[in-house]
């Protein structure tokens, strides 16, 4: 959008992980007020009109009720920690926020290197994005220490442990779609 810029560009001003997005992962977009994207996202000119805080949750008329379609379905990646994931930002700072965003995109970025069997972009994107930052670790260690085998079959067996941990926090890992 002309004249949206921001200097963070891994985590966007509603709250979503751009870093894990897929989007961003396959070089279509550059995030959130990164450059040319999604060119009309009116939650960025909203943000031009009140002023152009860092993130929405900065502005007073928030949380607004555009945030009540918005929340009701996914785009490329998972809206249901949104709210979530900026309260974590204002606890944590965001540069240590970012940090830990950067070691999600390095788990992601090894499962899409070394356990895609090209149909699981989107599920690993879901998966880094909404688990814990230390069960990722401990999955990517279980995988890491498994025999040789066909890309196929780690793909498999990533999936299987992946879901596992997934269920295990009763996370779905399936995008919303939207209704109509």
């Amino acid at each position: 959008m002309k004249g949206f810029t921001r200097e963070h560009t891994e985590f966007s001003l509603c709250g979503l992980n751009c870093l894990l997005c897929p989007m961003q992962v396959g070089g279509y977009c550059p995030g959130c007020g990164g450059g040319p994207g999604n060119q009309s996202c009116t939650i960025a000119r909203c943000s031009l009109e009140q002023g152009g805080h860092a993130f929405c949750s900065d502005c007073s008329s928030y949380p607004s009720p555009r945030y009540d379609e918005f929340d009701a379905a996914d785009s490329f990646v998972p809206h249901s920690r949104r709210a979530a994931d900026l309260d974590r930002t204002q606890e944590l700072g965001l540069d240590v926020y970012i940090d830990e965003l950067r070691a999600k995109r390095a788990i992601l970025d090894k499962l899409l290197a070394n356990y895609n069997d090209g149909r699981r972009k989107t599920f690993y994107c879901a998966v880094v994005y909404l688990l814990p930052l230390e069960d990722l670790q401990n999955a990517i260690a279980t995988l890491d220490g498994q025999p040789e085998c066909s890309v196929k079959e780690r793909a498999t067996a990533a999936v299987k442990l992946l879901q596992g941990v997934a269920d295990g926090h009763s996370v779905c890992l399936k995008l919303k779609k939207k209704k109509g």
